[in-house]
């Protein structure tokens, strides 16, 4: 395969990926608004579910990296944090906000994640943010200023349980991104996502008691269910972590950025949800904070090799 079948697959699954995961907070909409379906019912059944499946493929695919991680209590405890700290809540928090608004406004309050790791880096370097981090911090409050008020900043145009829910599923989608990286790096993304969803799935069904929940599934219901785990979960895992592999994360996660874009069109299309001018101008300013940030990456990561190869050289 030569490199630009190489880039072309990879850029495609990025963006099926990131698609796939817009299509499933809209599944979940459906299922909340038209089906009633509990919360922590469907989180619950999704990780537990989707963790199986994927540790499963490990198995087929990665079986040595998944002795070596559960052979080792550090890597043991470093996982069970990520599964319950990262996967769990950010998992909980996204559907919570959808639950309480709609998949387009959650999906992209969760997208100020990026934003906020931005800011931690920030922190921890003890540096101030340059020009470009200052204009994407900007454009992030401002986009979630104007979702949340449309402009009116005495009143609020989203449910306060549904703002809530969105900014702590950034929160928690930034803990998510930041705590797997050395665990990533050592045993691989299939194997550290799968067993930390399986983690997540496992701890979130006794948390929530989650087999006491009563539910009326219908074929309907449970063909969506089923679609949100795999065509919602297992797939766009899969297709972006091998889009990775084939692009690097830094360019994978600006074609990931469709997500928001897809959560957006599936809920106007299936939905009918109505978004107003304001709701599409914060939309608007939140992707492109997204879009500035993870540019900004990429070309780091084009100019780190740049450097490499050229000490090889010299």
């Amino acid at each position: 395969m030569n490199e630009k079948s190489v880039k072309l697959k990879g850029t495609v699954f990025a963006l099926i990926g990131g698609a796939c995961w817009g299509f499933s907070g809209t599944c979940g909409q459906f299922l909340f608004s038209i089906k009633s379906i509990n919360t922590e019912w469907l989180t619950a059944v999704r990780m537990l579910s989707a963790g199986i499946i994927m540790v499963i493929m490990a198995l087929f695919t990665q079986r040595d990296n998944i002795k070596g991680i559960l052979s080792s209590k550090i890597d043991r405890l470093a996982l069970l944090v990520f599964g319950i700290m990262g996967l769990m809540l950010c998992q909980y928090t996204y559907f919570a906000a959808i639950a309480n608004s709609n998949a387009a406004t959650a999906t992209v309050l969760q997208y100020l994640g990026p934003a906020l790791i931005m800011v931690y880096v920030c922190l921890r370097s003890l540096r101030l943010p340059n020009i470009k981090e200052i204009t994407a911090i900007i454009l992030a409050v401002t986009g979630t200023f104007l979702l949340a008020t449309h402009g009116n900043i005495s009143s609020l145009t989203i449910s306060p349980a549904g703002l809530s829910f969105g900014l702590l599923s950034a929160v928690t989608l930034a803990v998510y991104t930041l705590m797997p990286g050395k665990l990533i790096a050592r045993w691989g993304s299939l194997t550290v996502t799968g067993l930390g969803m399986l983690v997540a799935g496992v701890a979130f069904t006794l948390f929530s008691r989650a087999w006491t929940i009563h539910q009326n599934i219908d074929i309907q219901s449970a063909f969506i269910v089923i679609l949100i785990i795999m065509i919602g979960t297992v797939l766009p895992f899969t297709l972006y972590l091998k889009g990775v592999s084939y692009i690097g994360a830094s360019k994978a996660s600006v074609f990931a950025c469709i997500e928001p874009v897809s959560a957006t069109f599936f809920s106007a299309v299936w939905l009918k949800s109505k978004f107003t001018p304001m709701d599409l101008l914060g939309f608007s300013f939140i992707i492109a904070t997204v879009l500035m940030l993870s540019l900004k990456d990429f070309s780091s990561e084009k100019l780190l090799k740049r450097k490499q190869i050229s000490k090889i050289l010299n």
